[in-house]
């Protein structure tokens, strides 16, 4: 991203080097202003997220900041979120906390149903998981109803639930801190069927009251079935730990609540396309502490990239970072994947797993293209787009050292962050796909900086400080608002480093500005292209 200051007067603020942050008075300007800049097709503008205030605009990070910001500015004055149309929600009230709700509010259980059913609810905008609609507009007694001290870890789909003021239906059985007060039957997001959400911002919403033997049967995941593919080119043995589709993930959805998802490691991942010729799109596997072993059923070309990763063919040991021929019947393993917490195989013609909404990542947060890798899948392959090269030159661009990994952030509030810059954080086992989280190491270092705020879009790198807690840094499959204090956002030439982070890891956060950032990202650029030499079968005289 080019380009280091934005307008002040405009109201137009960088969100890390890869968004732009603008405020907006209320739910409904921000959902106009989102509505409009969506339509207005910017040039570089990726995604648009609407928050309860704000809206955050996903940008390509190589595109001009400037032009952007003042093309976002014209739009913003030109639009107003159109009225849209009323959906009937008809809800079950028997929700585990219906009790709970109604002594906080005061009005008993039969007051919190009536309360509910009288009065229309608006759609104020969508986030945290896919279809998930923040419901505006309860009375005084409800909206006054806090969030749960603690998350549920699973929360049914269909469960209608109220918290920080707003009411909600989750559409899918995900994590969840809102007090449940019932359940509807409702289809809330559907990735096959075109508008896909239910819900828009705008929308009116309405409970009706139902007993629960007049619902459909409770809502559950779609069951997943082995994958299969004609003339397929892999057979899935031994899966490994977390093994999944990964490609550039899922862009121009995140209105809908929808997170990119993607490669976690987007360095390992180019390089590892590059070497067998493939677009940089295109889909390879992700594979997590320790890799699948797969039989393969046709002549293709592989490369594993991961700085040391255990990779074998027929029990021989097979290089890392090389074009790597297979013949059909012979076993390609890959174990340890070293240092690093992630490596990828990718395969001359890309792997073609299923599409959903236009991309074959696995999303670990709501399920979205699918699940890990399974014993008896079958995976196929595209046909090729490219030549192959050979290798990558010693010392790849897999920036720094396990012992202490530096984090290269843009402060958002430079003051109230600055303690925990230049201080060791240590990854916990907890993290996953959806977040980095740390463990201070020094006593201080959050102190002052966490806290909740109205619900804003999120980035991959959105670095989140819950009151009194540590760290968490946004992965490729957070979700897509929150509402916790964001003092600083990982820049994007430091997500592949942020993907290499495992459990035990130190890490530092540094502080730069957004000309450096740029710089850092134009440097990544040049090493990458950099890193792969030769045209595979490289002959030496």
């Amino acid at each position: 991203m080019t380009g280091s200051r934005l307008p002040a007067d405009r109201g137009v603020q960088l969100f890390g080097d890869s968004a732009l942050f603008l405020a907006a008075s209320g739910p409904e300007a921000a959902g106009g202003l989102g509505e409009a800049i969506r339509a207005a097709c910017v040039p570089g503008v990726l995604d648009v997220v609407a928050g309860l205030d704000s809206v955050l605009v996903h940008v390509d990070p190589d595109c001009d900041v400037d032009v952007v910001s003042h093309q976002l500015v014209d739009v913003r004055v030109r639009r107003r979120l159109r009225r849209r149309r009323t959906v009937v929600l008809r809800v079950a009230f028997d929700g585990p906390d219906l009790d709970e709700v109604g002594v906080r509010s005061g009005l008993g259980v039969d007051g919190v149903r009536r309360a509910l059913c009288s009065r229309p609810l608006r759609v104020a905008f969508l986030g945290f998981t896919p279809g998930f609609a923040y419901l505006r507009g309860l009375p005084g007694p409800l909206a006054r109803v806090a969030r749960r001290p603690s998350p549920r870890p699973r929360v049914p789909a269909g469960s209608v639930a109220v918290g920080g003021g707003h009411a909600a239906v989750y559409p899918q059985a995900t994590p969840g801190g809102w007090q449940l007060v019932g359940r509807t039957d409702a289809t809330l997001f559907d990735p096959d069927t075109p508008p896909y959400a239910t819900l828009a911002p705008g929308d009116t919403v309405r409970f009706e009251e139902v007993e629960p033997g007049e619902l459909g049967p409770p809502l559950e995941p779609r069951r997943t079935l082995p994958r299969r593919a004609p003339d397929a080119a892999f057979e899935v043995r031994s899966p490994g730990a977390l093994t999944t589709p990964q490609d550039t993930g899922r862009i121009g959805f995140a209105h809908l609540g929808v997170p990119r998802s993607g490669a976690a490691d987007p360095d390992a991942y180019a390089l590892a396309n590059a070497l067998v010729g493939n677009p940089p799109d295109a889909a390879c596997l992700e594979m997590t502490a320790h890799g699948p072993d797969l039989l393969c059923r046709r002549e293709v070309h592989v490369a594993v990239v991961g700085r040391d990763a255990a990779v074998s063919v027929d029990g021989r040991p097979a290089p890392v970072g090389r074009v790597i021929p297979l013949a059909p019947g012979q076993r390609l393993r890959v174990g340890h994947t070293g240092r690093d917490l992630r490596a990828y195989l990718a395969v001359r013609g890309g792997f073609d797993t299923p599409l959903v909404l236009g991309s074959r990542s696995v999303d670990r947060l709501v399920g979205l293209g699918g699940e890990p890798l399974a014993v008896g899948d079958e995976l196929g392959i595209g046909e090729p787009a490219g030549p192959l090269a050979d290798h990558l030159v010693p010392g790849p661009p897999l920036r720094s050292e396990p012992s202490r990994r530096v984090l290269r952030v843009l402060p958002l509030e430079a003051d109230r962050a600055s303690t925990l810059f230049g201080r060791p954080f240590r990854v916990d086992s907890a993290s996953d796909r959806v977040g980095i989280r740390l463990e201070a190491l020094d006593e201080g270092a959050t102190a002052g900086v966490g806290g909740e705020r109205s619900s804003v879009g999120t980035t991959i790198g959105t670095v989140q400080v819950p009151p009194g807690g540590d760290p968490v840094i946004l992965g490729p499959d957070h979700a897509t608002v929150g509402g916790y204090a964001v003092p600083a956002v990982v820049i994007s030439a430091d997500w592949g480093e942020l993907g290499r982070c495992q459990p035990g890891d130190l890490v530092e956060l540094q502080p730069v500005d957004a000309a450096e950032a740029s710089r850092a990202r134009q440097a990544r650029a040049r090493a990458l292209a950099a890193a792969v030499a030769g045209h595979y079968p490289l002959r030496t005289a």
